[in-house]
């Protein structure tokens, strides 16, 4: 497969040019990269084009298009898509959303309506059974502009694409899928990809799962998608974006396209047979293995005493809360690295966590996030914030999923939710502030 802006860059950089333009370093290898790292100069008009087109090619869709800005940007960009198809209407969202989200509702000014798991054991998680969303779509006065979900989460849980994609179509309604967490899906031997399961939109952090460079992600459009999205795709991703993208990333995303071309299905299906032995393998030591995507080891329990554990043997997680440790894989994890990550570990003889049964964390909703976030604000102390409407969000990050929402008034279940993830502090609306 080509690479047209991975060749591009190659060569200019060989060809050594003087540089009368930017970016400041003139090329200068401070830290080694430079050379490779330019901008908009006579030769690169049309190579993003092309070299979107491969990827449209290797991932099925109707449209790909590249973000130097991480899966945040392609988010923004779907959901001012949604609402310029269907304006004033409300979008339907799981409540494990990404922070991301919840910001680009406040800027397009989207009213949200939420979708609530009935059991829960962590904020990274929201299952949500397609009998569920027709219940909440039949109550609504006309369809949403779109109903929105995250699959895998954090933890990788992954939603039931397809039955919530048949629901969401048998109401005229577009899904958007946060697949961040899940570009590789397309790869596998049974495509599991969202847009093979009917999303009409979805987001794809290539950067997590492939190997592209920090900030790299795709916006995927499906072919049977609203004309409307495909249309005015590039012009939403522009609304949201530097004029100035980073040309590595770019680079970066380009080649990507070669790699996923020559043989990658077949280094994926390896991997994943590797981290289903090792689950085996945890299991059989002890430890509590989370059901998760093929590219995931989610161990429950107290994940910071399981770093703990981990970091001893020099190896770094992906995410340690509360609730779990989370190791993420993927081809370039090198070959024993699973049994050293065993060998770190041991014998699970870490104290049994409690049952956790965590508060849903409801909270009332006092205005939009948009009055909320755009508000005067002050930040107090978590115990202090009872009863007060949430101003920006909040964060443990990762995972970044908000535990009360800009517009929210914070309740006993948030606070509690706010010190079992050692948030200490929270922006909340001024009082003298009118927003109701």
């Amino acid at each position: 497969m080509t690479t047209p802006i991975y060749d591009f860059v190659r060569a200019y950089a060989s060809a050594a040019p003087l540089r009368l333009h930017m970016p400041g370093h003139k090329g200068y290898p401070v830290l080694g990269c430079e050379p490779l790292d330019l901008t908009e100069v006579q030769g690169t008009e049309g190579l993003i084009e092309q070299s979107e087109q491969n990827a449209a090619s290797l991932f099925g869709s109707g449209a790909t298009l590249y973000s130097a800005q991480g899966s945040s940007h392609c988010i923004r960009a779907m959901i001012y898509l949604a609402l310029l198809a269907r304006p004033d209407r409300p979008i339907v969202a799981a409540r494990n959303v990404h922070a991301a989200f919840v910001s680009a509702a406040a800027l397009c000014g989207a009213e949200i309506r939420w979708l609530w798991p009935e059991a829960r054991d962590s904020l990274c998680a929201c299952h949500v059974a397609p009998e569920a969303l027709e219940h909440t779509l039949r109550a609504l006065p006309l369809p949403p502009a779109a109903v929105y979900v995250t699959s895998p989460d954090y933890l990788g849980n992954q939603a039931d694409i397809a039955g919530l994609a048949a629901v969401c179509a048998g109401f005229d309604t577009p899904l958007l899928v946060d697949n961040a967490h899940g570009a590789y899906l397309r790869f596998l031997p049974e495509n599991a990809h969202p847009l093979a399961l009917g999303a009409a939109m979805c987001c794809d952090s290539a950067h997590k799962t492939l190997p592209v460079l920090t900030g790299g992600a795709y916006l995927h459009i499906a072919r049977r998608a609203p004309a409307v999205f495909a249309e005015q795709a590039r012009a939403a991703l522009a609304l949201f974006a530097s004029t100035s993208p980073s040309w590595l990333i770019l680079a970066s995303l380009d080649r990507c396209n070669h790699y996923l071309a020559e043989g990658y299905p077949a280094r994926l299906a390896e991997t994943a047979a590797r981290a289903a032995a090792a689950r085996e393998l945890l299991r059989r030591r002890g430890w509590e293995v989370m059901e998760s995507d093929p590219l995931r080891l989610t161990l429950r329990g107290d994940g910071r005493a399981i770093a703990a554990r981990l970091r001893k043997g020099r190896a770094e997680p992906e995410y340690a809360g509360p609730d779990a440790c989370v190791l993420m894989l993927t081809p370039e994890t090198p070959r024993g690295a699973l049994e050293y990550a065993a060998a770190a570990l041991g014998e699970n003889d870490l104290p049994a966590p409690p049952p956790r049964a965590l508060p849903a964390g409801r909270c009332e909703a006092v205005c939009s996030p948009r009055r909320a976030m755009f508000a005067p604000q002050e930040t107090v102390p978590v115990p202090a914030a009872l009863g007060r409407i949430c101003g920006a969000l909040a964060l443990s990050c990762p995972p970044a999923v908000p535990i009360a929402v800009s517009g929210e008034r914070i309740g006993e279940e948030a606070l509690a939710l706010f010190e079992d993830y050692g948030i200490r502090e929270i922006s909340v609306v001024r009082e003298d502030a009118a927003v109701g």
